[in-house]
């Protein structure tokens, strides 16, 4: 199995808090979509004989692009590369972008997947994170959106200071409201050289507060747990047979192509990444060259990629894989590492896989961290 991620670099806004690679104007727009497709043809090489199973769109605001232009890249990838019969296609949608019309016609196209930054349902926090869109946008088109597409995400953010925890318990109570299958929740992170580190830098705004912020991250992962969502990644909640394959594929070590400006790639032994600048990235590819770095991963970076993306899923680490992939010595330190995290109940073994305990899950990131093994080819 493998993935292809198409990053569309345009925003109308920009969000306080992203420091995600786009542009707020449209002027390179044709340019830019005609690059993207010459990219899907110079690299299909790349999976030759790979079968596409998940095709995502994301930025930026991908929901920019018209249906004919969305269309024009997913043709792109089924002529170059081997489709499977029943892939997922996801768009990342704002709520401003999704009209009833819009939505009517994305139903139609093979887009069957929609991930919609909804990130807070009070005004607010959305003033606050200069969103484009305004809470009644968002209720509008998540009602319209779930009467023609079964499989949908939002997206919400916590941890927003001055959001009460009452306020975010509304506001997942209101997620909650309209039956979507998939939710994607995030801690507010203040990112360097974002208006939002300014903002708090200046005393505009106040800093993120850690402590609510985990207690957000605790009541979101008990009111959906109790909704029956599985929580099978750190940011990541699903009712069954809705986990989203594309990111499922990601934390699973499978490979996967970035198309376009700053778009990551990796095949399990290299990572790769697009120049970061729309002018260059066209350019680049009108010559028919590729604007990527490649970085070759060694043992130990491939060890500690797989103990980072396991640890934040329910699938955990195994002990065997980590035995059969990278050898004894790392099974070894990795058991040695994880003795002080297992007696502090962050982690725990079972069925010969590592996975952390729900004290623990909001600091996996940190504790895969002290996990990761040094100074090995």
């Amino acid at each position: 199995m493998a993935g292809i991620y198409i990053h569309i670099p345009f925003c109308k806004q920009a969000c306080h808090y992203c420091d995600f690679h786009f542009s707020t104007s449209l002027k390179k727009k044709d340019d830019l979509i005609n690059a993207l497709t010459k990219e899907l043809e110079l690299r299909k090489e790349e999976f030759k004989d790979i079968t596409i199973e998940t095709i995502y769109f994301g930025g930026g605001t991908p929901s920019l692009l018209t249906n004919n232009e969305l269309q024009f890249l997913i043709d792109a990838v089924y002529k170059h590369y081997k489709v499977s019969n029943n892939p997922e296609i996801t768009l990342e949608a704002n709520p401003d972008d999704l009209s009833k019309n819009r939505i009517i016609e994305l139903s139609k196209s093979p887009i069957n997947r929609l991930s919609i930054g909804i990130q807070s349902f009070f005004e607010a926090d959305l003033k606050l994170m200069n969103r484009a869109h305004n809470a009644e946008e968002a209720k509008a088109c998540l009602e319209e959106a779930t009467k023609h597409f079964d499989n949908i995400s939002l997206d919400l953010i916590y941890g927003i200071p001055g959001s009460t925890n009452a306020q975010w318990n509304e506001n997942i109570e209101t997620a909650l409201s309209y039956n979507v299958p998939h939710i994607s929740s995030y801690a507010l992170t203040v990112e360097p050289k974002t208006a939002l580190a300014s903002f708090i830098k200046k005393g505009i705004i106040d800093n993120v507060d850690d402590e609510q912020a985990h207690e957000q991250f605790h009541i979101l992962k008990e009111k959906l747990e109790d909704e029956g969502f599985m929580h099978y990644e750190l940011s990541n909640f699903g009712k069954d047979n809705f986990f989203s394959r594309n990111n499922s594929a990601y934390w699973k070590g499978k490979s996967y192509i970035g198309i376009g400006p700053s778009a990551h790639s990796f095949n399990g032994k290299q990572r790769g990444w697009n120049v970061s600048n729309n002018s260059k990235y066209i350019k680049a590819i009108q010559q028919n060259e590729l604007p990527i770095e490649i970085e070759i991963l060694t043992l130990t970076d491939q060890y500690n990629e797989y103990v980072m993306t396991g640890l934040r899923t329910i699938w955990g680490v195994s002990f065997l894989k980590v035995e059969n992939d990278f050898g004894i010595v790392f099974k070894d330190y990795l058991i040695e590492q994880s003795e002080v995290f297992i007696n502090q109940h962050l982690l725990y073994i079972d069925d010969e896989h590592l996975r952390v305990t729900k004290k623990g899950q909001f600091l996996s990131d940190g504790i895969a961290s002290e996990l990761f093994k040094l100074n090995l080819s």
